[in-house]
Protein backbone atom coordinates (compact mmCIF):
# COMPACT_ATOMS: atom_id res chain seq x y z
CA UNK A 1 0.00 0.00 0.00
CA UNK A 2 1.22 3.41 -0.88
CA UNK A 3 -0.37 5.52 1.54
CA UNK A 4 1.88 8.82 1.93
CA UNK A 5 1.20 10.02 -0.85
CA UNK A 6 -2.57 9.86 -0.14
CA UNK A 7 -4.03 12.98 -0.35
CA UNK A 8 -7.46 15.27 -0.95
CA UNK A 9 -7.42 18.72 -2.42
CA UNK A 10 -9.76 20.85 -0.36
CA UNK A 11 -11.51 23.83 -1.77
CA UNK A 12 -14.70 24.90 -0.01
CA UNK A 13 -15.24 28.18 1.19
CA UNK A 14 -13.49 30.43 3.74
CA UNK A 15 -14.27 30.60 7.23
CA UNK A 16 -14.66 34.16 7.86
CA UNK A 17 -14.36 34.66 12.01
CA UNK A 18 -16.79 37.75 11.89
CA UNK A 19 -19.84 35.57 10.07
CA UNK A 20 -19.66 32.88 13.07
CA UNK A 21 -22.52 32.95 15.94
CA UNK A 22 -21.24 34.21 18.51
CA UNK A 23 -21.97 30.62 20.87
CA UNK A 24 -20.37 27.74 19.43
CA UNK A 25 -23.31 25.55 20.61
CA UNK A 26 -25.26 27.86 17.87
CA UNK A 27 -22.43 27.47 15.14
CA UNK A 28 -22.53 23.53 15.58
CA UNK A 29 -26.19 23.09 15.72
CA UNK A 30 -26.28 25.23 11.95
CA UNK A 31 -23.33 23.36 10.70
CA UNK A 32 -25.17 19.90 11.99
CA UNK A 33 -28.18 21.06 10.16
CA UNK A 34 -25.96 21.58 7.31
CA UNK A 35 -24.78 18.18 7.47
CA UNK A 36 -28.43 16.53 7.94
CA UNK A 37 -29.72 18.33 4.60
CA UNK A 38 -26.47 17.44 2.42
CA UNK A 39 -27.24 13.89 3.52
CA UNK A 40 -23.78 13.10 4.79
CA UNK A 41 -23.83 9.74 6.17
CA UNK A 42 -24.60 9.45 10.24
CA UNK A 43 -23.98 13.13 10.85
CA UNK A 44 -24.12 12.99 14.43
CA UNK A 45 -21.18 10.12 14.49
CA UNK A 46 -18.57 10.90 16.76
CA UNK A 47 -15.01 10.14 17.97
CA UNK A 48 -15.29 10.15 21.46
CA UNK A 49 -11.81 10.37 23.62
CA UNK A 50 -11.75 9.60 27.14
CA UNK A 51 -8.74 8.85 29.97
CA UNK A 52 -7.74 5.49 31.17
CA UNK A 53 -6.94 5.50 35.11
CA UNK A 54 -3.48 4.43 33.12
CA UNK A 55 -3.21 8.25 32.01
CA UNK A 56 -3.55 6.35 28.39
CA UNK A 57 -5.77 7.85 25.60
CA UNK A 58 -8.72 5.46 24.67
CA UNK A 59 -11.33 6.23 21.93
CA UNK A 60 -14.32 4.97 19.91
CA UNK A 61 -17.03 6.22 17.68
CA UNK A 62 -20.65 7.15 20.01
CA UNK A 63 -23.30 8.82 18.61
CA UNK A 64 -24.89 11.95 19.21
CA UNK A 65 -28.28 12.38 20.82
CA UNK A 66 -28.98 15.92 22.07
CA UNK A 67 -27.53 19.30 22.04
CA UNK A 68 -28.69 21.67 24.49
CA UNK A 69 -26.74 23.33 26.88
CA UNK A 70 -24.29 20.29 26.15
CA UNK A 71 -23.68 16.95 24.12
CA UNK A 72 -25.50 14.35 24.70
CA UNK A 73 -24.95 10.73 24.40
CA UNK A 74 -26.25 7.53 25.89
CA UNK A 75 -24.56 4.42 26.67
CA UNK A 76 -24.06 1.57 29.24
CA UNK A 77 -22.89 3.03 32.59
CA UNK A 78 -20.81 0.04 33.17
CA UNK A 79 -18.93 0.11 29.50
CA UNK A 80 -14.87 0.68 29.69
CA UNK A 81 -16.15 4.69 28.27
CA UNK A 82 -18.37 5.21 30.85
CA UNK A 83 -15.91 3.94 33.91
CA UNK A 84 -13.36 6.13 32.46
CA UNK A 85 -15.59 9.02 32.65
CA UNK A 86 -16.80 8.49 36.41
CA UNK A 87 -13.34 8.24 37.18
CA UNK A 88 -12.09 10.97 35.33
CA UNK A 89 -15.18 13.28 34.00
CA UNK A 90 -12.76 15.14 30.99
CA UNK A 91 -13.19 14.16 27.61
CA UNK A 92 -12.82 15.24 24.02
CA UNK A 93 -15.40 14.74 20.72
CA UNK A 94 -14.38 15.10 16.57
CA UNK A 95 -17.21 15.27 14.31
CA UNK A 96 -15.66 14.71 10.63
CA UNK A 97 -18.07 15.62 7.56
CA UNK A 98 -15.33 15.03 4.59
CA UNK A 99 -18.14 15.39 2.13
CA UNK A 100 -18.53 19.19 3.39
CA UNK A 101 -14.49 19.76 4.23
CA UNK A 102 -15.49 20.14 8.12
CA UNK A 103 -14.21 19.53 11.10
CA UNK A 104 -15.76 20.37 14.64
CA UNK A 105 -13.13 19.40 17.49
CA UNK A 106 -15.14 19.58 21.38
CA UNK A 107 -13.26 19.68 24.97
CA UNK A 108 -14.79 19.71 28.27
CA UNK A 109 -16.00 17.75 31.33
CA UNK A 110 -18.93 15.56 31.21
CA UNK A 111 -22.28 15.20 33.75
CA UNK A 112 -24.44 12.18 33.91
CA UNK A 113 -27.72 13.20 32.94
CA UNK A 114 -30.85 12.88 35.10
CA UNK A 115 -32.71 9.69 35.45
CA UNK A 116 -36.00 11.58 33.26
CA UNK A 117 -34.22 12.66 30.43
CA UNK A 118 -32.37 8.94 30.35
CA UNK A 119 -35.53 7.33 30.44
CA UNK A 120 -37.42 9.65 27.51
CA UNK A 121 -34.65 8.93 24.93
CA UNK A 122 -34.15 4.97 25.83
CA UNK A 123 -38.15 4.46 25.40
CA UNK A 124 -37.98 6.54 22.52
CA UNK A 125 -35.92 4.14 20.68
CA UNK A 126 -36.99 0.69 18.97
CA UNK A 127 -37.79 -2.52 21.38
CA UNK A 128 -34.79 -4.35 19.45
CA UNK A 129 -32.58 -1.61 20.47
CA UNK A 130 -34.31 -1.85 24.10
CA UNK A 131 -33.90 -5.19 24.74
CA UNK A 132 -30.23 -4.84 23.16
CA UNK A 133 -29.12 -2.43 26.24
CA UNK A 134 -30.51 -5.54 28.59
CA UNK A 135 -28.83 -8.13 26.56
CA UNK A 136 -25.61 -6.95 26.44
CA UNK A 137 -22.60 -6.54 28.81
CA UNK A 138 -20.96 -3.97 27.00
CA UNK A 139 -16.97 -4.46 27.38
CA UNK A 140 -16.89 -7.60 29.04
CA UNK A 141 -15.61 -10.94 27.82
CA UNK A 142 -17.40 -13.01 25.93
CA UNK A 143 -17.73 -16.83 24.94
CA UNK A 144 -18.79 -16.67 21.70
CA UNK A 145 -21.69 -14.70 19.47
CA UNK A 146 -24.07 -17.48 20.75
CA UNK A 147 -23.88 -16.41 24.25
CA UNK A 148 -25.20 -12.72 23.01
CA UNK A 149 -28.19 -14.50 21.19
CA UNK A 150 -29.18 -16.73 23.99
CA UNK A 151 -29.19 -13.92 26.22
CA UNK A 152 -31.07 -12.07 23.75
CA UNK A 153 -33.72 -14.51 23.42
CA UNK A 154 -34.09 -14.92 27.57
CA UNK A 155 -34.55 -11.09 27.43
CA UNK A 156 -37.55 -11.16 25.09
CA UNK A 157 -39.15 -13.74 26.94
CA UNK A 158 -38.77 -11.49 30.28
CA UNK A 159 -40.40 -9.02 28.85
CA UNK A 160 -43.19 -10.47 27.14
CA UNK A 161 -44.97 -10.73 30.82
CA UNK A 162 -42.96 -7.58 32.25
CA UNK A 163 -42.64 -3.96 31.66
CA UNK A 164 -39.31 -3.00 29.08
CA UNK A 165 -37.84 -0.31 31.05
CA UNK A 166 -34.45 1.20 31.04
CA UNK A 167 -32.16 -1.16 32.88
CA UNK A 168 -30.53 0.89 35.52
CA UNK A 169 -26.95 0.68 34.16
CA UNK A 170 -27.86 2.07 30.92
CA UNK A 171 -28.46 6.15 30.70
CA UNK A 172 -26.87 9.65 29.65
CA UNK A 173 -23.65 11.56 29.53
CA UNK A 174 -23.72 15.41 28.74
CA UNK A 175 -20.39 16.80 28.25
CA UNK A 176 -20.11 20.86 28.99
CA UNK A 177 -18.07 21.98 26.28
CA UNK A 178 -14.70 24.23 27.40
CA UNK A 179 -13.46 24.79 23.97
CA UNK A 180 -14.89 23.87 20.40
CA UNK A 181 -12.67 24.14 17.03
CA UNK A 182 -14.41 24.85 13.54
CA UNK A 183 -12.45 23.55 10.78
CA UNK A 184 -12.99 24.31 7.31
CA UNK A 185 -10.46 22.38 4.51
CA UNK A 186 -9.28 25.17 2.25
CA UNK A 187 -6.49 24.67 -0.82
CA UNK A 188 -3.02 24.05 -0.53
CA UNK A 189 -3.51 23.21 2.95
CA UNK A 190 -4.50 26.53 4.26
CA UNK A 191 -7.22 25.43 6.07
CA UNK A 192 -9.11 27.67 8.58
CA UNK A 193 -9.59 27.04 11.85
CA UNK A 194 -11.53 29.19 14.38
CA UNK A 195 -11.39 28.02 17.95
CA UNK A 196 -13.74 29.27 20.86
CA UNK A 197 -13.08 29.64 24.78
CA UNK A 198 -15.21 29.53 27.40
CA UNK A 199 -13.96 32.39 29.58
CA UNK A 200 -14.75 32.20 33.64
CA UNK A 201 -18.18 34.69 33.11
CA UNK A 202 -19.45 31.88 30.78
CA UNK A 203 -19.04 33.93 27.45
CA UNK A 204 -16.74 32.84 24.72
CA UNK A 205 -13.51 34.52 22.80
CA UNK A 206 -12.65 33.46 19.35
CA UNK A 207 -9.90 32.63 18.09
CA UNK A 208 -7.65 31.82 14.45
CA UNK A 209 -5.15 28.98 14.89
CA UNK A 210 -2.81 28.26 12.21
CA UNK A 211 -3.69 25.04 10.01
Amino acid sequence: MKIAGLRKEYSSKILEINKLHPNPIEQFKSWMEAAIEADVNEPNAMHLSTVTSENRPSSRIVLLKGIDRGFVFFTNYQSKKSRELLANPFAAMTFFWPDMERQVRIEGIVEITSAGESDEYFLSRPVESQIGAWTSPQSEEIPDRNFLEKRKEAMEVRFTSEELKRPPHWGGFRLLAEKIEFWQGGPGRLHDRIIYAQMPDGTWTLKRLAP
